[in-house]
């Protein structure tokens, strides 16, 4: 089987559908050396997402999300001999010449308008036509297929759930000279509360920074620094002026983007990870820090239950208190940090990338055999 994967994305912006991607691709040719991938790729990044015998690269000139998508990818596609088409990123060409797999990741653009900005309105606004054009759809957890029943009435047997995986890279390690190493090099304490992920509104900083700001001074010096990794998204401006407003910009580090490395060192140097999101569709970044070891403490929203199971302390996004609380606890209960460290590790073990590939394989064949 002939299978395309639109991979532009990965060009143009980090978060969670980018690392899917990646992930995936890798996996892919891994376990899969029968059928033939070619990874449809921007021009702005021609390297290969991943490597093997049956994988190529194509490269594409039209931009994901541009408002003429529709007319010039289906033109760019035409020649490629492709039996199975899959778009990650939502929205396939409506106009095609073989089946389309799509994966829908969360409908935060339905639940919560008010974090999206326009033009990413304008459109993920297209998913009604897209699962309706789809021979087949992923959902990424049971939480967004639930969605996709009560926001966009796609029955449920017409939707695939498929976890992500986690990377091998991101594992617990005992050398605690290159941590140190590490986070001196870059400024930052030997221990931390990490957040990691796009800075925007649907992540809900606010809560933690309320948090930080009530809590702060009651937690030991060396663990009340709080790190944030990951780029500034659209509105950021209004949760800046809340952290102005707070006080708390001596106990906060503005990390950046990170890369995998870099993530890997940031999830074990951290003592834990806290997840405040209103909502998420799965949540990768919680699982990357179980699987280094590092306790986590996420929000109750959809999916983060369903991903991160008992190994996860959870709090109401809209009550910085109850954050606050666990954050406390946590601090002064070093049994309890180990037994979540334990218990994370086993959580993230079950999400592995290879099983993830051969789900999708199984769906493009439903798709193809459509």
């Amino acid at each position: 089987m002939r299978i395309g994967i639109d991979a532009r994305l990965v060009a143009y912006q980090q978060g969670g559908i980018n690392t899917y991607v990646r992930g995936l691709a890798r996996a892919l040719a891994r376990v899969d050396p029968d059928d033939d991938f070619t990874l449809l790729q921007s021009r702005r990044s021609p390297q290969p997402l991943a490597a093997g015998p049956n994988v190529r690269v194509r490269s594409l000139w039209t931009p994901p999300h541009h408002v003429l998508e529709q007319w010039s990818l289906p033109l760019e596609l035409a020649l490629q001999p492709l039996e199975v088409l899959h778009s990650p990123d939502f929205i396939p060409p409506f106009r095609r010449r073989c089946p389309a797999v799509v994966t829908v990741h969360d409908l935060a653009f339905r639940r919560y308008p008010e974090t999206k900005t326009a033009d990413s309105l304008r459109y993920y606004d297209q998913v009604d036509r897209a699962v309706a054009d789809a021979e087949a759809i992923i959902a990424v957890s049971e939480a967004t297929r639930v969605d996709m029943g009560e926001l966009l009435g796609v029955p449920r047997e017409r939707v695939d759930v498929v976890y992500h995986g986690v990377d091998s890279c991101y594992r617990p390690t005992a050398d605690r000279t290159a941590l140190k190493d590490f986070c001196r090099r870059r400024g930052l304490p030997e221990r931390f509360i990490l957040w990691v992920g796009a800075l925007e509104p649907r992540k809900n900083l606010g809560c933690l920074f309320r948090t930080l700001a009530e809590i702060g001074s009651r937690l030991p010096d060396s663990l009340g620094t709080l790190v944030l990794a990951g780029p500034r998204g659209w509105r950021w401006e209004e949760t800046e002026t809340l952290f102005q407003r707070l006080g708390i910009q001596r106990r906060t580090i503005f990390y950046g983007p990170a890369t995998e490395e870099e993530l890997r060192l940031l999830y074990n140097a951290a003592w834990v990870f806290v997840f405040p999101s209103l909502y998420e569709g799965f949540g990768l970044p919680p699982l990357e820090a179980m699987a280094c070891g590092t306790p986590v403490v996420a929000s109750s929203a959809p999916a983060l239950p369903e991903v991160l199971g008992d190994a996860a302390l959870y709090f109401d996004p809209e009550d910085p208190a109850g954050l606050g609380q666990h954050l406390l606890r946590l601090a002064e209960d070093p049994p309890l940090r180990e037994r979540l460290s334990r218990a994370g590790v086993a959580q993230a073990g079950a999400f592995r990338w290879e099983d993830t590939a051969e789900r999708t394989l199984e769906v493009y064949r439903k798709a193809a055999a459509r």
